[in-house]
């Protein structure tokens, strides 16, 4: 098993995984002011939790959007598992070309996304990952990174709407039941929720039309699951999406 690890701006998610099977998946809140101390005592407590003996563990791998928190982690993950773990970066073996004008400032979690989508789903696609930020990736039907799309995710929109407005209170994020709200709150979450929705299937009808052709469609994130059932577009969710594609970065990059 690899224990496979995605540090974002709000959320780090740790899984165990394989080829067989994902053992299973937490996630724990992105903090610069905790120690290494302090994420391996989380660690450890999720590795228990989950019943799973670091004996099992035969690597680890860590992608991260936080730079100043990687050293954190990675000494974190060594003195749970004895195991330092591979950093996704520049120079590794990803199997996907990168047609970016700087490939080296494209985010490590789209590339993995990429990666694993790209094993499983037809070509071309299209991944969309929706956390802190909602990232679209592209990859054409040669199997190259060609771009994508940078939005401001659900609770950043959210919360940005709250603190800029006076009468607008901060709210729990919830799909409501119709479009047409009929109090402040549900016209809120409408237009979150709903707005989402649609940014996500027109900015795919217009990625449609730059690539010629229909592109399979794969999400994952924590809010995802939310959304892509309100949208038109087929879209196939994938929880476990950059955790199969750690492991796959592990397998290509571990000598």
């Amino acid at each position: 098993m690899i224990l496979a690890i995605d540090m974002g701006n709000t959320n780090t998610v740790i899984g165990g995984i394989d080829e067989n099977r994902t053992y299973f998946i937490e996630r724990v809140k992105t903090d610069s002011g905790r120690t290494d101390t302090e994420y391996a005592v989380n660690f450890k407590s999720i590795l228990e939790m989950n019943q799973i003996d670091t004996a099992s563990i035969e690597g680890a791998i860590l992608s991260s959007v936080v730079p100043p928190l990687n050293s954190t982690i990675l000494s974190a993950v060594e003195k749970v598992t004895g195991i330092r773990p591979l950093l996704v970066g520049s120079g590794m073996k990803t199997g996907i070309n990168i047609l970016m004008d700087n490939p080296k400032t494209v985010g490590s979690d789209m590339i993995v996304d990429a990666v694993a989508a790209s094993q499983e789903h037809s070509l071309p696609l299209v991944v969309i990952d929706m956390g802190t930020a909602t990232t679209m990736s592209v990859v054409d039907k040669k199997g190259n990174y060609i771009g994508g799309v940078i939005l401001p995710g659900l609770k950043v929109s959210l919360n940005s709407l709250s603190s800029h407005t006076s009468q607008l209170p901060f709210i729990s994020l919830e799909v409501p039941e119709k479009t047409i709200g009929k109090n402040t709150i549900d016209c809120m979450r409408a237009g979150i929720v709903y707005g989402n929705a649609d940014m996500i299937d027109g900015i795919l009808d217009r990625m449609e039309a730059e690539l010629g052709e229909m592109p399979s469609v794969v999400a994952t994130g924590g809010l995802a699951r939310f959304i892509t059932p309100l949208c038109r577009h087929k879209i196939h969710y994938d929880d476990a999406l950059l955790l199969k594609g750690l492991l796959i970065l592990y397998r290509k990059n571990h000598l």
